[in-house]
């Protein structure tokens, strides 16, 4: 469980979420300078590759709203913001947790790349992190002002005026993405800890950092499908708004249902087992719709989904299925410690879970 303070010193050690985050950014953006054959990458090739532009939501292309998070034109851009994600994402994960962490990162990745779209009146291309990462410092302010960081005042008036002062020695810096980033971090923390006051009513457990985690990937699983369907919806001539509600109200369920579970004698075993089912059910569908990808007359342009799909499409239900397979047994190796307690549990788990959910209030 993270804990309720943040380390007061001014570096943090990183911890899981941020590794992953930075270990996904290296190799895309490492992907395209091997692609470039030098150590930036052109803008022909950032945009095929996912950058944000200024026609993306014009055209649908929502997908680009995350994938320009994970692009950047040289090396240098992409060091000094794996620098601010390790600086600052230490204290936020060790903080909100993995879970919330991860959240708060896509949030300001998406919004800052919605806000900087807004703002901008002449074509661009945006690649980086930088969004994100503010969001990270936005957040750590809100929890701050909130009182709930045992951080100083001089460690966000050093970051901030840092990256003012490497903002205005940079005339290519995307003012709108790194401000839109910032605000999108502050009100997502703010939103999420009344979440966590909420959920002291509606919930009866404090659900473990491996369910939230898990939960939060599936979410990121839906929400194109959500977002895609009331698309097509709304292209039809309905609202799109009832197919909304039920995902939502499906959703709510859900997670309704995993904490009667969680409170349940080995519970937690039996929820751990069912997101294992649930992510090889997820891949295995998303599989099953890539394969429409592979027909000729779709033209792909995205340079990673081109390579992907010459070794997906010969077979994609066969590769789904393994891929699938694969999925679920990670799952479970990685949450076996949690498996293990809770095949193990007389009653204790459910009680301690209802325990913290009563003594925390907010984040």
């Amino acid at each position: 469980m993270p804990s309720y303070r943040a380390s007061p010193g001014f570096f943090e050690v990183p911890h899981a979420a941020v590794y992953a985050l930075m270990t996904v950014t290296v190799l895309a953006s490492g992907f395209c300078f091997i692609q470039a054959g030098g150590p930036s990458a052109p803008a022909e090739l950032l945009y095929r590759s996912g950058g944000m532009y200024s026609a993306a939501i014009a055209r649908h292309e929502y997908w680009r709203l995350v994938a320009y998070g994970f692009l950047h034109v040289n090396f240098v851009h992409l060091t000094m913001n794996m620098l601010c994600l390790v600086l600052w994402g230490g204290h936020l994960e060790k903080r909100v947790g993995p879970a919330y962490f991860l959240i708060i990162y896509l949030c300001a990745m998406v919004f800052g790349a919605v806000i900087g779209n807004g703002i901008h009146s002449t074509p661009y291309l945006t690649v980086g992190a930088s969004g994100a990462t503010s969001g990270i410092l936005g957040a750590l302010l809100c929890l701050w002002i909130l009182g709930k960081l045992d951080l100083r005042f001089d460690f966000f008036a050093i970051n901030i005026g840092l990256n003012i002062a490497f903002a205005f020695g940079n005339s290519r810096i995307d003012w709108g993405v790194h401000l839109g980033g910032f605000a999108a971090g502050l009100i997502a923390c703010a939103l999420l800890d009344l979440v966590e006051k909420a959920n002291a009513w509606a919930l009866r457990c404090k659900f473990p950092e491996v369910v939230k985690v898990n939960l939060t990937l599936l979410a990121c699983v839906i929400a194109p499908w959500a977002w895609s369907s009331q698309a097509q919806a709304i292209a039809a001539g309905a609202s799109g708004w009832g197919l909304m509600i039920i995902i939502a109200v499906a959703c709510c369920a859900v997670v309704k249902l995993i904490d009667l579970a969680l409170s349940m004698k080995r519970g937690l075993a039996i929820v751990v087992t069912a997101l294992a089912a649930a992510n090889a059910a997820a891949v295995m569908l998303c599989g099953w719709a890539l394969a429409f990808s592979c027909w000729p007359h779709l033209p792909i342009g995205y340079i990673p989904l081109d390579i992907f799909l010459v070794i997906f499409c010969p077979n994609p239900v066969l590769i789904s299925g393994l891929t699938a397979i694969g999925v679920g047994a990670v799952t479970l190796c990685l949450c076996a410690k949690e498996i293990s307690r809770g095949i193990g549990d007389v009653g204790f788990v459910g009680a301690s879970l209802r325990a913290e959910r009563s003594r925390r209030q907010g984040l």
